[in-house]
């Protein structure tokens, strides 16, 4: 059971940018346990790099994203309530991007690690993290 950080997710699908081999075992491990998660705040960054022309796919965002989500592995978690808190109470010190306040929220309160790239997650020594 794993946590996608919203780059980890699009480099997975797309195939465009090369995942870490523990990054890529994880997920593996995970899809074959039907426990990929990904936060919906994802979905709003691929949007919003989308419609900036900072992010290319091949086919209309919201085609790309139904794709994801017809996958039986795939499980996008909505921000809810206890979400929302947690990003705002994380403890420690963290920088105040909310997209990625949510992630680490997510996968604090599911209990998963989240796979990332992003180095100030990583050193973020709250949350467990795999790359």
């Amino acid at each position: 059971m794993i946590v996608l950080d919203t780059h980890v997710w699009v480099w997975w699908v797309s195939g465009v940018e090369p995942l870490s081999q523990k990054a890529h075992r994880a997920i593996r491990t995970a899809v074959d346990q039907k426990a990929v998660y990904i936060s919906s705040i994802s979905v709003w960054e691929v949007a919003q790099l989308v419609e900036r022309n900072r992010l290319q796919l091949t086919m209309d965002v919201t085609d790309w994203v139904a794709k994801s989500e017809a996958l039986p592995f795939v499980h996008f978690i909505p921000l809810d309530n206890t979400i929302a808190i947690k990003s705002v109470q994380l403890p420690g010190s963290f920088h105040p991007d909310p997209a990625d306040r949510i992630v680490i929220a997510t996968a604090l309160i599911l209990g998963f690690p989240l796979v990332t790239r992003d180095e100030r997650i990583r050193r973020y020594t709250h949350v467990r993290t795999l790359w």
